[in-house]
């Protein structure tokens, strides 16, 4: 693929993007900045903010000391069991946060308000931290920090000299998944009782439909996300941290825990248990003990394929748009490709409702056959989930050393064959666990869903929320135990993403 025609698609996929926040600029520009500033500037909107942040520092911490500390944890130690421990670290990322929550909210009536949210969202999200910075560890080459060592440096001294700095863009960069997913995110924190500023456009959207109070506070969810973006660039830097080859291919003796040994098994145990076995145990107990459980083959199993399809769909369609974003910002850098990979983020920031609304509106007045259609439904999907893509594929190239390419290129292979013959081929795993994410977002997304799907589509997502909303637990349980079993697939393929790395 020439370059011209990166950018085309690249510009294409951030126009997307931008159609949510064009949206909301619109419908900003007709309230006026009088209105606006009336708006915003209440005790409610800064009661919202404050919850927001607090709620995204707190989460993204913890995710980042539990995700870091997993991966260290399996990747490092002599820890008994260590592949088992780390694919069940990946495996909450099969259970909806919503699921989780309903799970914590009938196991303890009494987690509710901020502690609830924390917890809720933490067992639901460090995965994303945990499967970049696991990847990253197995595939570093520990003789840097040999080399390290034998300059005079401790061992302590050596992994913040060496390790931690390859570890920051994996350990950034899943902080940054956490903190888009929690800007969005409503099902959970709406059942938990906890007033985010997403939590309340829903509300007012319920209400008022496209009132402008809830465009306002889209439009402040949008800032947050600009912040968050910078962060990540401040934080990342601009170091190559490429190599050819993966260093010395000789087994590697694994830091032994000691006495430390049954502490972390004790840990890591419990952990699994409050992510993971939770949510499961609750499933169980509403399929076996609901009173309202009635096991409804036929429309089951609809739901269970048009949720599959609309996975893969959504995993290939959204993975093909967004590689070249992520290729120009790592083979090009520049202003044009990096402002095309940050505008590629933004609708991953804005909750599902505020997409299709944006979506809704577009479709009635320019095309009007579009609307409850499976192509706009694919591109709500695109818009919500390209970064969930994007940090999966800029990892991948990033350690994909370019001299490759180049050595093709001096050959007299052409830049198509390049990409077919050199660059997927290096690629294949990280767009795997591109897709994987997507696809895992895809099958448990709820409200872009309901507004978009054409009519007399549902999936396992809307058929379970319609039946728990309505306190039929019992049978809402098939649904989610459908959609955690088709999500373990893709989550065992990240886990085989992370276990790719380079055996030591």
């Amino acid at each position: 693929m020439a370059d011209p025609l990166r950018v085309a698609v690249a510009s294409a996929a951030a126009l997307l993007a931008l159609l949510p926040v064009g949206y909301i600029a619109v419908s900003a520009v007709l309230l006026g900045p009088r209105g606006i500033v009336e708006l915003v500037w209440r005790p409610r909107v800064g009661e919202l903010l404050l919850n927001t942040t607090v709620l995204l520092v707190a989460t993204a911490t913890a995710c980042v000391v539990l995700g870091t500390a997993t991966a260290w944890i399996t990747e490092r130690t002599d820890l008994p069991g260590a592949p088992v421990w780390s694919a069940l670290f990946a495996a909450p990322l099969a259970v909806p946060a919503f699921v989780t929550s309903y799970a914590w909210v009938s196991v303890l009536p009494g987690v509710d308000g901020f502690v609830g949210a924390v917890v809720v969202t933490t067992m639901s999200y460090f995965p994303l931290v945990h499967l970049p910075v696991a990847a990253v560890l197995r595939s570093l080459d520990r003789d840097q920090e040999d080399v390290a060592r034998a300059l005079g440096l401790s061992a302590r001294a050596a992994a913040c000299r060496v390790v931690l700095p390859a570890l920051r863009p994996a350990i950034v960069g899943g902080a940054l998944l956490v903190g888009l997913h929690l800007l969005a995110e409503y099902g959970a924190l709406a059942l938990i009782r906890y007033p985010t500023i997403t939590v309340a456009i829903y509300d007012l959207f319920e209400s008022t439909f496209a009132g402008p109070g809830a465009i306002v506070l889209a439009g402040v969810l949008v800032v947050l996300c600009l912040v968050l973006l910078a962060v990540d660039v401040a934080l990342v830097g601009r170091a190559r941290r490429a190599r050819v080859g993966s260093g010395a291919a000789r087994r590697r003796a694994r830091t032994p825990l000691g006495g430390a040994r049954v502490p972390a098994l004790l840990a890591v145990g419990l952990l699994v248990v409050a992510a993971l076995g939770v949510p499961l145990a609750s499933l169980v107990r509403w399929l076996l003990e609901g009173r309202s459980t009635t096991l409804e083959a036929g429309p089951l199993l609809t739901a269970t394929v048009t949720s599959i399809g609309l996975g893969l769909l959504a995993a290939a369609v959204t993975t093909a748009l967004t590689f070249p974003v992520a290729w120009l910002a790592v083979r090009r850098p520049g202003r044009l490709p990096r402002l095309l990979e940050r505008t590629a983020y933004l609708g991953n920031a804005l909750p599902g409702i505020v997409v299709a609304l944006a979506l809704v509106i577009v479709a009635i007045r320019l095309v009007p056959g579009l609307y409850q259609t499976t192509p706009l439904l694919i591109t709500a999907y695109a818009i919500l989930f390209m970064p969930l893509a994007l940090v999966n594929l800029r990892a991948a190239l990033v350690r994909l050393p370019p001299e490759l390419e180049d050595v093709a290129h001096g050959l007299g292979s052409p830049p198509a064959a390049v990409l077919v013959r050199v660059t997927a081929p290096l690629l294949a795993r990280g767009a795997g666990a591109a897709a994987a994410l997507v696809f895992l977002a895809v099958s448990t997304e709820l409200t872009a869903t309901l507004l978009l799907a054409p009519t007399g589509t549902t999936t396992l997502a809307t058929a379970f929320w319609g039946k728990a909303t309505a306190l039929a637990y019992g049978a809402a349980a098939p649904y989610a135990a459908t959609m955690v079993l088709i999500s373990v697939p893709a989550a065992f393929l990240l886990t085989r993403h992370v276990h790719a790395g380079v055996r030591t």
